[in-house]
């Protein structure tokens, strides 16, 4: 594909590049070039010294992917080939070395380690960090948590400080939490430390900048203009003061506000005990405030009836000075409030975070913010950052980065100190050294993950002025040719955004945000549909039992219905999309909404009704899936079979497949007490359905008893078919959910106890969301949130959810003084006064750009076909919704066509017909292939291998030798057992090497042994041993056996009958037709005759017995035991060991 202009400019590989690129202009065509471009200039850029950071995981891959493909065909096409592949990158005619080393560079990225830096700056960090744990006071081994272990360690941290509080140890924190927890409720307390922990950077900020909670605060009653020990108390004190109002005035006014009318008289009422009673005014106020002020703390805009203002004219003047006192006052008690507020909740922040840092320092591992505020903070020390950029300086020359407009303000610091000595002047190697960042900050809609759009052109200047104070090149190219979209489509968004307030809010610049389109000619369409508003219920005169469900009239629904509709009618009278000239298939549609809902649900439920192949959901929680749901309560089941609910939910799964009606006949009839798993197993007998229920799941039960939770999901799965069954039932959606679960039973086992019970109530806490993957391939409906659809495209897009519009602010506001951020929680609206009221419209001014924002990604989306439609609450639609400001553009629209709609509203349609000659393109839609059954052998169960058996050792015993002793005496008698096999050791090894020394050094050889530290034996026990040792070498009756034909531990593998034996012979004499095996016994005292030694001891034997005589047929095998105590040899007869069985 050719470049434009634009896109070679911003692929200079010689110049650092600031691109701006509107939706569908080729970012990611132009990033990928710039990446060739750069590798192919060896001199400047070798594999291993760029870093690309980019968005998501996935765009890694996909650019990782896109590269390696190039490459790869570089490397094997022809002359020719490379020729217009470097002529289309270069824009001229390659040199020979340039054909050179596009041959070779594909064989240069594979040696790289690791391969081409593409990464996430997640990834980046932690690959950093990886590299200077010790700068960074980390542990060398730490690890990264996944989201559901970070919610472990964040319940964890909750548990501490609600532990602390209710303790007597911490007063402060207690009040803190009374505090909080009388102003919110259990749901917003978790909300609220939420925001809190996302914005932990922020906090940790402020605590590093102000050290203590008292020292915060106390920078805040300076922010918020209060005197440093100013309480509520102070300022009611303040307020009821005779000499702070118009005592005198107020006065002279009540009589005449007492022959006023009613409403004088009421406020008569409340002013009268305030100016009587000076001491109870402080319990007054409320009332007394409440009668010169509205609810909303406005003045009142009658302060009294024309007869009374008749009769004193001065009275205007008072009540209206004294209201404005009073509001002056409720809003110095807002803001004290406020400050308490703050106050309570930074000592939770802070005791939270430090019970959360705590947890995660001793297990070793790290949150995904952590990796940034860790590089943050180790590039932020001057005595380590020098060191790191030097290491890090020889190894990065160029800095690429995508959707650089979702990049949040600590990133970008990450950012701005790696690329600080790029342009510092000349270095000591002659390169030169560039950034690039592509994105565009109309499509910056991440503000959730702290992504500041103005950080994006703030970030340029930096650079471009860097850039400019050295003479390096620095370019700032903007792309808005797009290839996506039809003219229809393009027109349509140009007008959305054509209003001065718009553009402003969109890309924070006046200028007209114009689109090229790349497709002039090809038919494209945008459609306004009637909105669905909500239906007039009718009053029955007379309540009645719901006996029959009635259908749902809600406004989703009805929407939801007429989706299908349209899209079952297309498929079914074959609708072509004209700029293909084919027929529109399931897959060709995207259907885009704001946020997750009922909506989401209706239309997959109408969607799959119609018989359309849908996708189902991109994200969703794990456990409200069906099949994960059955999985755990087949878990349950078989920790607890007595539970009736959860077997019943097993019986009706897909595992087993009851109807309702098999369920009732085993339920119904059951004795008193008795469980429905009782009754399952009694009537097993009944008919097939129920045996087979039985045999299934007492086969489970059964497992269950010794597999760990993977193992036991994937014999359910497995072997016994429950992933086809549950397939079958629910569709193929149901798989990611199912693989998903078992890898969670995986990494379960490796971090936890491997128990089944722990695994499910781990899971069941967990509330995890999956992603799945979205890309279209598959010919399905996609059903996707905007912040999901970012990066896809599709050309048919439906947009159903636009009358809403965003009202939720923010619970913690942070302000910002002297470049130090600040919290403020007002606790309720009302106190967001003063500072915080800037605060929080700024932040409403923030969330309505990023509204338009996201409606622009949304629109462009679209590649052929627009449908915009919405539904009413029951407050109507909300001014500035998405549906009303594309109304407005298309009324103002020429062209526009006004068709019969419905709900009594008409249709509008924008469209442009096909002028251009189709191009056909072939659509990639997976195939349905018919496959054929599998073999009976597929589905059995495969025979167990042959497993050889354990060999049978014949010094150790099969079973446990009998206890002896109490186990009370437990202790003692392991150190004494552990003793005497130690001396057992220590003669065992004596009489295997002293044989071979001459008899004159044996005793001092021994001595020497014995002596060694290591063995840890008195001087008494020495001598004992040496002793003993000594007196069976020197004993004649043994001289054969110690003599020089003899041969020491011997040894001795064979078989007896089937069983394998391995052992070991402590000494084995062979002479002429005779061989004499022997097995020392240490530490045991003899028995009186042969036939007195113990089993264990003739079974040994015997097997020696039994091998040796197949080693030396012919030979007399003679066995015998040494009991080394009392220097005696007892030989074993024949007959005794003839009768050991193997």
């Amino acid at each position: 594909m050719s470049q434009t202009p634009e896109q070679r400019r911003a692929s200079d590989p010689a110049a650092s590049v600031w691109v701006g690129a509107s939706a569908g202009t080729g970012k990611t065509f132009v990033l990928t070039n710039r990446v060739l471009r750069l590798l192919l200039d060896g001199e400047q850029a070798s594999p291993e010294r760029l870093l690309c950071l980019t968005f998501t995981k996935a765009a890694a891959a996909e650019m990782a992917n896109r590269i390696n493909d190039r490459l790869a065909v570089w490397a094997v096409c022809s002359e020719e080939q490379l020729e217009r592949e470097l002529v289309g990158l270069l824009d001229h005619n390659p040199s020979e070395d340039i054909r050179q080393r596009a041959r070779k560079l594909f064989a240069e990225v594979l040696e790289v380690p690791g391969g081409l830096k593409i990464q996430t700056i997640h990834s980046f960090c932690q690959s950093l960090l990886g590299r200077f744990p010790i700068e960074a006071s980390l542990a060398p081994h730490f690890q990264v948590m996944d989201e559901l272990t970070a919610g472990e360690h964040l319940q964890h941290a909750r548990d501490i400080i609600f532990s602390e509080a209710r303790s007597e140890g911490n007063t402060a924190l207690a009040e803190a939490l009374s505090h909080i927890s009388a102003r919110v409720a259990e749901q917003t307390f978790a909300e609220l430390i939420q925001e809190l922990i996302s914005e932990r950077g922020q906090l940790d900020r402020l605590m590093d900048r102000f050290g203590t909670v008292a020292e915060v605060v106390f920078k805040l009653r300076n922010f918020l203009g209060l005197r440093p020990t100013e309480t509520a108390d102070d300022v009611m004190q303040a307020a009821c003061a005779e000499e702070n109002f118009d005592g005198a005035g107020l006065r002279m006014v009540l009589p005449h506000l007492l022959a006023g009318g009613k409403s004088d008289k009421d406020k008569a009422e409340v002013m009268a005990p305030w100016l009587s009673t000076p001491d109870a005014r402080g319990a007054l106020f409320a009332d007394y405030s409440g009668a010169f002020l509205t609810k909303k703390g406005e003045p009142l805009a009658r302060p009294a009836t024309k007869k009374v203002l008749e009769a004193c004219p001065q009275t205007q003047d008072i009540l209206q000075q004294e209201a404005e006192r009073l509001i002056r006052i409720n809003e110095r008690l807002a803001l004290v409030a406020m400050l308490d507020n703050t106050k309570a909740l930074l000592a939770i922040g802070e005791a939270f975070g430090s019970a959360y840092g705590e947890s995660k320092k001793r297990h070793a591992v790290l949150d995904y913010d952590d990796l940034i505020l860790t590089v943050t903070t180790l590039l932020g020390k001057p005595d380590v950052a020098d060191w790191i950029l030097f290491k890090l300086d020889g190894g990065i020359d160029h800095i690429l980065i995508d959707e650089a407009q979702d990049t949040n303000p600590e990133q970008w610091q990450v950012i701005r100190t790696l690329a600080g000595e790029f342009f510092a002047g000349e270095g000591s190697r002659d390169v030169t050294r560039t950034i690039f960042a592509v994105g565009d900050v109309k499509q910056s809609i991440y503000s959730f993950q702290r992504a500041d759009p103005r950080q994006f052109v703030a970030t340029r200047k930096h650079f471009e002025t860097r850039a400019g104070a050295v003479e390096l090149d620095f370019h700032d190219v903007s792309l808005d040719l797009s290839f996506r979209s039809t003219s229809a489509v393009l027109n349509v968004v140009d007008r959305v955004f054509e209003a001065p307030e718009h553009r402003l809010a969109l890309s924070f610049s006046h200028e007209e945000i114009i689109h090229q389109p790349h497709r002039s000619g090809e038919a494209g369409l945008v459609e306004l549909w009637p909105v669905e508003s909500m239906p007039e219920e009718p009053i029955e005169e007379e309540w009645s039992p719901p006996k029959i469900q009635k259908p749902s009239r809600s406004p989703e629904m009805r929407l939801a219905r007429r989706i299908a509709d349209t899209i079952h009618g297309w498929l079914g009278r074959g609708e072509k999309l004209h700029s293909a000239d084919r027929a529109i298939t399931p897959g060709d549609i995207l259907i885009l909404v704001r946020r997750r809902g009922k909506f989401d649900d209706y239309l997959i439920r109408a969607l799959k009704t119609r018989g359309i192949p849908v996708a189902g959901q991109d994200k969703m929680v794990l456990t409200d899936q069906l099949a994960v749901q059955d999985l755990m309560a087949t878990g349950r089941f078989v920790l607890l079979p007595d539970d009736d609910l959860t077997l019943a939910v097993v019986l009706k799964s897909p595992l087993v497949g009851f109807s309702e009606q098999d369920l009732f006949d085993l339920a119904h009839g059951r004795k008193k007490g008795e469980s429905l798993w009782a009754s399952l197993l009694k009537r097993r007998g009944d008919n097939e359905c129920f045996a087979a229920a039985t045999d299934y799941l007492t086969s489970l039960t059964n497992f269950a008893d010794y597999a760990p939770p993977f193992e036991f999901f994937s014999y359910l799965l497995g072997p016994l078919g429950g992933r086809e069954k549950i397939l079958a039932r629910l569709g193929e959606e149901a798989s990611d959910p199912m693989d998903e679960f078992l890898s969670l039973a995986m990494a379960y086992e490796q971090n936890n106890v491997s128990s089944l019970q722990g695994f499910l109530g781990w899971v069941g806490r967990s509330k995890m969301e999956i992603k799945r993957d979205m890309e279209q391939g598959q010919d399905q409906v996609r059903i996707m949130t905007v912040h999901g659809a970012k990066g896809l495209q599709a050309p048919i897009v439906f947009l159903p959810d636009t009358c809403q519009v965003p009202s939720r602010d923010k619970k913690i506001l942070w302000a910002e003084q002297d470049g130090v951020p600040l919290m403020l929680w007002p606790g309720s609206s009302a106190n967001a006064l003063g500072p915080a009221k800037e605060v929080q419209e700024e932040n409403r001014r923030v969330r309505d750009e990023e509204y338009l924002r996201l409606l622009y990604v949304a629109l462009t989306r679209a590649e052929d076909r627009l449908y915009v439609a919405g539904w009413e609450g029951k407050q109507g639609r909300k001014d500035g919704s998405w549906y009303s400001l594309v109304e407005q553009a298309l009324r103002g629209m020429d062209g526009i066509e006004e068709l019969q709609g419905w709900n009594d509203q008409p249709l509008l349609r924008f469209a442009n017909p096909q002028e251009k000659e189709i191009k056909r393109r072939e659509i990639d839609v997976t195939t349905s292939i018919v496959l054929p059954p599998l073999p009976a052998w597929a589905r059995a169960v495969p025979e167990a291998e042959p497993v050889p058996p354990r060999p049978l050792t014949p010094s150790r015993p099969v079973e446990e030798e009998p206890a002896v002793l109490s186990p009370l005496t437990m202790r003692e008698r392991q150190a004494r057992e552990e003793q005497r096999f130690h001396r057992g050791r220590l003669i065992h090894r004596l009489l295997e090497i002293l044989p071979g020394l001459e008899p004159g050094t044996r005793e001092n050889a021994a001595g020497k042994y014995l002596s060694q530290p290591a063995h840890g034996l008195s001087g008494t026990d020495q001598a004992q041993i040496a002793r003993e040792v000594t007196t069976l070498l020197e004993d004649a009756r043994f001289a054969a056996l110690f003599g020089p034909e003899s041969r020491a531990e011997v040894p001795v593998v064979g078989l007896v009958g089937t069983t394998p034996v391995s052992g070991q012979v402590d000494r084995l004499v062979k002479t002429d037709g005779e061989i004499l095996i022997v097995d020392y016994k240490t530490n045991r005292p003899p028995p009186s005759s042969a036939d007195k030694v113990p089993a264990l001891y003739l079974r040994q034997m015997a097997a020696y017995r039994h091998i040796l005589r197949d080693i030396y047929p012919g030979y007399m095998i003679r066995t015998a035991l040494l009991w080394t105590d009392v220097a005696k040899l007892m030989e074993l007869p024949d007959d005794l060991l003839d009768q050991v069985n193997f």
